[in-house]
């Protein structure tokens, strides 16, 4: 596994992505994948308010991209970076993508699948990634913090 220095550049990288949706009106959540020679292959941001669709979050489109990039679907190699722990459909397609490692910052106490509700990783699917949390973690909570008092006010 990368050491911290390594991850917190590429979670660096994912939060520039999570302050671009967030300058869209969207949940400041941003995502990059690495291969394994570390070459950023994948990018997302959300854009569900912008696609006016449910399923464009920035691990699905970061996905997408990767698996262009490489031209298959299975990610083998690849290391995610997320700004916030995935959801259920996003871990679902970390799942069947195949990516071995999954690196996040802040936990996400409502539909956090990789254990703050459920740990997806942990059920019986035939693929079990690699999990480290809470990488530059006050810096991804505090984009969202930012992002929802603007709201509330």
């Amino acid at each position: 596994m990368l050491c911290r220095k390594k991850q917190e550049e590429y979670m660096a990288q994912a939060l520039e992505l999570a302050r671009e949706a967030a300058a869209h009106g969207e949940v400041p959540v941003g995502c990059v994948i690495a291969d394994a020679q570390g070459l950023v292959i994948g990018r997302g941001r959300n854009r569900r308010m912008e696609l006016s669709d449910a399923t464009a979050h920035a691990e699905m489109e970061a996905i997408r991209q990767a698996c262009t990039a490489l031209g298959d679907w299975r990610l083998n190699g690849c290391t995610m970076f997320v700004t916030l722990e995935p959801c259920p459909m996003c871990a679902g397609a970390i799942i069947n993508s195949r990516i071995p490692t999954v690196v996040y910052g802040a936990r996400e106490p409502l539909s956090g699948s990789c254990g703050s509700v459920i740990d997806l990783f942990w059920e019986s699917y035939g693929h079990r990634p690699e999990v480290y949390a809470g990488v530059m973690e006050n810096d991804c909570a505090a984009v969202l913090r930012e992002f929802f008092k603007g709201k509330r006010s």
